[in-house]
């Protein structure tokens, strides 16, 4: 059985290490102990952490489970599910309130990191819009396509017409794969360069085009791929 968390050493004890050292010290273990915050009769919370990562993980897994089948894992019931969920929900919105505020101009991985939490647990691919005033800032973000992305000629369009209803200066886009291959295919480059044409034609710059894998996500801006095949 595990020890109580008051026979561990200080500088193991997640709270005190998350005060010590900071919340990326911690491991995925000790940061779902602490958002669950207590145990059951005979079960450390650390335990229970421990052992729903070990069935249900990786974290991201685990997280991206809706409240109603978290609330059915040993150990948790529904106000803890919806602890988790919540701290999830609290990332995304945190991202999207850095892109409200401008935070692309200083952190360029802000839109890859927003696009990740909002992309990558989708089973199916989908195809989704930054649309960004004149300082980069957001405007709105929109599901626009699922299924298959390819070049068929209705991507550009739609996404300039929707460019043009927010009065957009600026776009980002990106898309999944659910394969979990992140490496953009021959088509997203194709759909990349026919956008960024479209887009130009009513004043509208295409900023990057973000493909989400498991992984890190892949920017083609960074690749030097926009307006190129």
């Amino acid at each position: 059985m595990m020890p109580n968390v008051s026979d561990w050493p200080t500088y193991e004890r997640p709270r005190e290490k998350l005060i010590a050292r900071g919340p990326a010290a911690l491991t995925d273990t000790q940061l779902v102990a602490l958002l669950l915050m207590t145990g059951q009769k005979g079960r450390h919370v650390m335990e229970i952490a421990r052992e729903l990562l070990e069935a249900h993980g990786p974290l991201r897994r685990l997280l991206d489970m809706p409240a109603k089948d978290l609330s059915k894992l040993p150990g948790l019931g529904m106000a803890k599910a919806c602890m988790l969920v919540a701290s999830l929900e609290l990332a995304r919105r945190h991202l999207s309130a850095k892109l409200a505020q401008g935070e692309l101009l200083s952190d360029p991985l802000a839109a890859q990191c927003y696009f990740k939490q909002r992309l990558r647990s989708r089973p199916v691919e989908v195809f989704a819009a930054l649309f960004l005033d004149n300082r980069h800032r957001m405007l709105a973000f929109e599901e626009l396509f699922s299924g298959t992305i390819d070049a068929s000629g209705v991507y550009p369009r739609e996404v300039a017409r929707h460019a043009l209803l927010h009065n957009a200066a600026a776009v980002i886009v990106g898309h999944n794969h659910p394969s979990g291959h992140a490496e953009p295919s021959a088509a997203d480059r194709h759909v990349t360069v026919e956008l960024k044409a479209a887009l130009e034609l009513v004043g509208v710059r295409l900023l990057d085009h973000i493909v989400v894998g498991e992984g890190e996500p892949v920017s083609m801006a960074e690749r030097g791929w926009l307006g190129r095949v």
